[in-house]
């Protein structure tokens, strides 16, 4: 993959358009991506990921973060568009994020969608559109590069920072870092997956366990008494001997159940030899107490009935006569009821003539009939006179209603004209509210633009103060480390010169007696110089050089440090002040405003923006509130039109009513006849009918009762005669009715049925006999068979419970073996999964260094990585460091991620957190280069041609800093680039192509600068 030009838009710190131009930096090879704290260069590289995913790092994208410039126009929209060439196809990516643009008409902004565009580019054809759609593009980008967005910026940014502390980090820390890379997350879902397989086995073999525990406790309430001559199996679920050990109890307890089976059954046949002796026992007793008893009721019935042989004489003779008496009851009947009938008739006859006048007291009932006909005929005229009398009250209630109406109506135009009177007013002020609002809108923009800057100068002012204490500090440290640095080269110059003094007698000292001088080649020694006091050796001489050195870095790195804590200080100072490096503010105010100045303003700003926002925030309340006065305005004068039109309407309907209502009125007074209306006048007519149709009735009944009641007197003394009777009053004293002559009947069969049944159990010689006998005991005998009777029972309870006792047994038993052997296949997979998951898992004992599944495919990747890191590592530190893996354990974690590295000074292992500064920074680009080879081969293998180091060079000194060059250097082989992102100074002079990032007040700017000049 090869970056060829990148154009960005409004873009973060980028007001305007910028393009940069990457073949033209990649010519070289190596080129500087610089620039003052804030400028923008880390958004250079926002850009590539951003036009290529459609997303920044991960570590710059947050909530609410905009990629909108706060520097540019409105009318300018955000763009990034990147031409690169991946997988030998030239490609074109435009995209725009969603942001905010003018309405086309009207005031305010709208929200524009994102937008992406694909072209490729066809050496005959041109350029031609691939696709519009985000989800395409990205997985035509993503397919292409072979790397995901995670990949692309820890391989082709490499962000020195996640490296360092990738060193120094712990084993979990590597690995999530490793897995987000190589992508580890299948290997992950096969521990996952056997996890749950594990799981699910153990759920089942918990579950047949628990299925054949519930079936030993079923076999225990069904043992019960031999249940409990051995307990039940202590065994828990999942535990292996459990179905064994339930099988063996089971059996023991059917061997108990089936003895107790055998004694069940001869305990039943004793009890039932008992009970058959006992019921013969008591049959013979009972058999003589009833004789006795029945003895001895013949002879208690035989008083009875001597005793009752009067009355039933008596009753024979009475029945006689009653039915004698039967043949005059019908005429007796006859005779009360029309007695009964006739005194009903005068009775009603009395009552209806006292309601009739006194001049129709002694009248016929054919008088009453014809002046009742005549009474009809006049009812019959008034039914049109109730008709009109109906219609008068209704043109009454509607003329009510008409009234009510026009009340109404009256309100209605009273409440109207009043409303309209303040119409002119109540619009004019919803207008004005409108037009304050939308003056408020103007005023929110205009402070929201002025009020960001001004948080940003606070924030600005914070920082300034805060570095000025810093500047301070690190400039005493400086001079600290200066006068250490002067202090150690006086001192290591006296020992030299010290040395050189005494040098002879340290030359003396290697001289052996007949070897030559390595000065005056003389093999004679006649005064070897001796080393007098205060005499300073080799040794002495390399620890105060050692010692100068170590003085000489620490002042270099004060002075990186100071020149540091200075640009970010001027840089804060800068934007405080407004000018953002543009301007160069006068010695007066270089200080800048104070902060206490600033957070003045920022609140004073706030407090006018939330009030002015709050104003505007009611226009659409305004807005509305007009809209509905005015649909109210027009309501109101349409319902004044209708009011009017109703109110003619009235009048005519009025006339009507009152020409309808003068002709009815005349008609109902002639009907009236003096009564208050014709419903009354009807009344007392139907009243007066109904009394002469009543009286009527009354005369004719009374008449034809009493010719009954002479008749009936005549029938009843001829039956009375030929029945016997003096008189018709014996008759009826003698009379009975049916009940009594079936009660005196069947007293009569009763005594003799009885005085029958008497004689013949008297003749019987068995009951006479037992009545000789001494009293029954049936009583003890009843209670010997009761005892035997129950024994039995219990005895064959006893049998039945311990037939049914074995036959559940032997049934449970049964399910219990059915249980146990369809579990042992699901217990076997339970055991063999578990061996895997545990293997997997690394908790196994067999995984002697509890290394995870997941864990051992990124230890095999960890060590290429450290294997590729180490041919670049050799380079950078002179032959002295290189990566090694190691998957040892340290306490009680698990193995497989350790990183050590090897010192060949020493020709020691030691861990990558004992790296100094430096040290740690071309470890972790050495690491960082060798995982984007790995990452790389992983990915599929795609050339990457361009990449990006970003940091961190600022911490090498001179010597560290050209070897590591130097291996950066070597990635351009076969055409390669890279960029390194740095504001350290040195750097500018040792690479000459250089892309400088410029901080301006208005947006930040990018200037290439090639080895022949500087061009924008």
């Amino acid at each position: 993959m090869r970056l060829h030009t990148l154009h960005i838009t409004a873009f973060g710190p980028f007001a305007t358009v910028q393009e940069i131009d990457f073949d033209a930096l990649s010519t070289a090879g190596l080129f500087l991506l610089h620039g003052p704290t804030g400028a923008g260069k880390t958004s250079v590289l926002d850009a590539v990921c951003y036009a290529l995913y459609g997303a920044v790092p991960g570590a710059r994208q947050g909530p609410g973060t905009s990629l909108r410039s706060d520097h540019a126009p409105a009318d300018l929209p955000t763009e990034v568009r990147l031409e690169l060439t991946v997988g030998g196809r030239r490609l074109e990516i435009t995209r725009r994020p969603a942001q905010p643009r003018p309405k086309k008409r009207g005031g305010g902004h709208t929200t524009e969608k994102a937008q992406s565009l694909l072209r490729a580019h066809d050496p005959e054809d041109g350029w031609q559109a691939l696709s519009r759609s985000h989800q395409e593009i990205g997985e035509e980008i993503t397919q292409l590069i072979g790397m995901s967005r995670e990949q692309f910026c820890q391989v082709v940014l490499l962000p020195q920072g996640d490296f360092a502390r990738f060193l120094r980090a712990d084993a979990e820390a590597r690995g999530r870092l490793l897995g987000r890379l190589f992508d580890t997350r299948r290997f992950a879902a096969v521990e996952e997956r056997l996890a749950e397989l594990r799981r699910a086995a153990e759920a089942q073999v918990r579950a047949g366990d628990d299925q054949i525990l519930a079936l030993a406790q079923r076999i225990a309430q069904a043992a019960g008494p031999a249940a409990y001559e051995s307990p039940l199996p202590d065994a828990q679920p999942g535990e292996p001997g459990l179905a064994d050990a339930v099988l063996g109890w089971a059996a023991t307890a059917r061997c108990g159940a089936r003895e107790r089976l055998g004694i069940a059954e001869s305990v039943l046949a004793t009890a039932e030899s008992r009970h058959t002796a006992a019921r013969h026992a008591l049959d013979a007793e009972r058999e003589l107490a009833a004789l006795q008893e029945r003895y001895a009721e013949t002879r208690r019935r035989a008083d009875a009935v001597e005793a009752g042989r009067a009355a039933h004489d008596e009753a024979r003779e009475r029945l006689g006569r009653a039915r004698k008496a039967d043949l005059v009851a019908p005429a007796l009947e006859l005779r009360t009821e029309a007695e009964r009938a006739s005194r009903r008739a005068n009775e009603a006859r009395d009552r209806s003539r006292g309601r009739l006048p006194d001049t129709l007291a002694d009248a016929g009932a054919e008088q009453l009939t014809a002046l009742e006909r005549r009474l009809r005929e006049e009812l019959g005229g008034l039914e049109s006179a109730r008709r009109a009398e109906h219609r008068n009250a209704e043109i009454d209630g509607e003329r009510a209603a008409l009234e009510r109406q026009a009340a109404a109506d009256d309100e209605l135009i009273r409440d109207t004209e009043s409303w309209l009177a303040g119409w002119e007013t109540t619009r004019q002020d919803l207008q004005a509210r409108i037009d304050a609002a939308l003056e408020a809108a103007t005023r929110t923009e205009a402070l929201a633009r002025r009020l960001d800057p001004a948080r940003r100068r606070l924030d600005a002012a914070r920082r300034r103060d805060a570095l000025a204490t810093q500047v301070t500090a690190a400039g005493e440290r400086l001079a600290e480390a200066r006068e250490h640095a002067i202090g150690t080269g006086e001192h290591r110059l006296d020992l030299r010169e010290r040395r050189l003094r005494g040098i002879a007698a340290e030359l003396a000292r290697g001289l052996a007696e007949g070897e030559p001088c390595a000065v005056c080649g003389s093999a004679d020694h006649p005064a070897p110089a001796r080393a007098g006091d205060g005499h300073v050796d080799r040794a002495a001489e390399e620890a105060a050089e050692t010692a100068h050195r170590s003085a000489e870095r620490a002042r270099a790195e004060a002075e990186q440090a100071l020149a540091v804590v200075q640009e970010r200080h001027e840089a804060a100072r800068a934007q405080a002040a407004g000018t953002d490096g543009a301007e160069t503010a006068t010695e007066a105010d270089a200080a800048g405003p104070t902060v206490d100045a600033l957070a003045a303003l920022v609140d004073a700003l706030t407090g006018e923006h939330t009030e002015a926002y709050r104003t505007a925030a009611g226009a659409h309340a305004a807005r509305e509130a007009l809209t509905a006065a005015e649909r109210e305005q027009r309501r109101r004068a349409d319902d004044r039109q209708q009011a009017d039109r109703r109110a003619a309407a009235r009048t005519s309907r009025r006339e009507g009513l009152d020409s309808e209502q003068a002709a009815l009125d005349e008609m109902l007074d002639r009907a009236r006849a003096g009564y208050a209306s014709v419903a009354e006048h009807t009344a007392v007519l139907q009243e007066r009918v109904a009394l002469l149709v009543e009286a009527a009735g009354t005369v004719r009944e009374e008449e034809s009762a009493a010719a009954r009641l002479k008749e009936a007197d005549d029938r009843l003394a001829d039956a009375a005669f030929r029945a016997g009777f003096d008189t018709p009053r014996a008759a009826a004293a003698t009379l009975l009715d049916e009940a009594g002559q079936r009660t005196l009947q069947h007293r009569i069969d009763a005594w003799q049925a009885e005085a029958a049944a008497v004689a013949d159990r008297l003749a019987e010689t068995g009951a006479r006999a037992a009545a000789d006998r001494p009293p029954a005991a049936w009583e003890e005998a009843r209670q010997a068979y009761d005892r035997a009777e129950r024994a039995l029972r219990e005895a064959a309870a006893g049998l039945d419970a311990a037939r049914e006792r074995c036959a559940e047994l032997g049934r449970l038993s049964r399910r219990a073996a059915d249980e146990v052997r369809a579990l042992g296949p699901v217990r076997e997979e339970h055991e063999r999964v578990a061996r895997l998951a545990g293997l997997t898992a690394g908790t196994s004992a067999d995984n002697a260094r509890k290394m995870r599944l997941e864990s051992y495919v990124l230890a095999a990747r960890l060590e290429q990585v450290a294997a590729a890191a180490t041919a670049r590592l050799r380079r950078m530190s002179s032959g002295r460091y290189q990566l090694v893996h190691s998957d040892a354990r340290t306490g009680g974690r698990r193995a497989g991620l350790g990183l050590h590295v090897i010192d060949a000074w020493t020709g020691r292992e030691r861990d990558t957190a004992t790296l100094s500064g430096g040290e740690t920074f071309f470890a972790s680009l050495a690491l960082a280069l060798g995982l984007a080879d790995v990452v790389t081969d992983e990915a599929g293998g795609v050339r990457l041609d361009t990449l990006f180091i970003d940091e961190g060079f600022g911490s090498l000194d001179d010597q560290t800093l050209d070897e590591v060059l130097d291996v950066l250097d070597s990635l351009r082989e076969r055409d390669r680039s890279v960029g390194i992102v740095s504001h350290v100074a040195d750097l500018r002079r040792r690479i000459p192509v250089q892309l400088e990032v410029v901080k301006e007040r208005h947006g930040s700017a990018v200037r290439l600068r090639a080895a022949d000049g500087l061009s924008d």
